[in-house]
C-alpha cells in the first residue's frame, strides 16, 4: 500500500510541476490535467500548485506510515530479555 501512495504522490507532483511549466512558458502538455477540466479556468496555476502540494504531501506521508508500521504487525523475531539482577531478581 505504501508503494502505490508513493507512485500516486510521484505522478501528482509531476503532473503539477508540468502544469506550472506549461503555464509559464507554453511549453510540455504531456502531462497537463488542468487544461483538461473546464472548471478551473483562469485559476489554472493555483490547482497546479495544489495538485504539485498535495503529490508532496502524500509521498511524505506514505514515507512516516512505512516507517511508524516497522514490521507490520508481526511479532520480532528477536527477544531481548533485562540484564539478571537488574530488577532485584538474581
Amino acid at each position: 500500500m505504501k508503494r502505490i501512495f508513493e507512485a500516486a504522490g510521484f505522478l501528482l507532483t509531476l503532473c503539477g510541476v508540468a502544469g506550472l511549466v506549461h503555464e509559464w512558458f507554453d511549453w510540455f502538455k504531456l502531462l497537463q490535467v488542468v487544461d483538461r477540466l473546464g472548471w478551473f479556468e483562469g485559476y489554472e496555476v493555483y490547482a497546479n500548485i495544489v495538485i504539485a502540494v498535495v503529490g508532496i504531501v502524500l509521498m511524505v506521508a506514505s514515507e512516516r506510515v512505512g516507517r511508524a508500521g516497522g514490521n507490520g504487525g508481526r511479532s520480532p523475531s528477536v527477544v531481548t530479555r533485562g540484564t539478571p539482577g537488574g530488577d532485584g531478581t538474581p
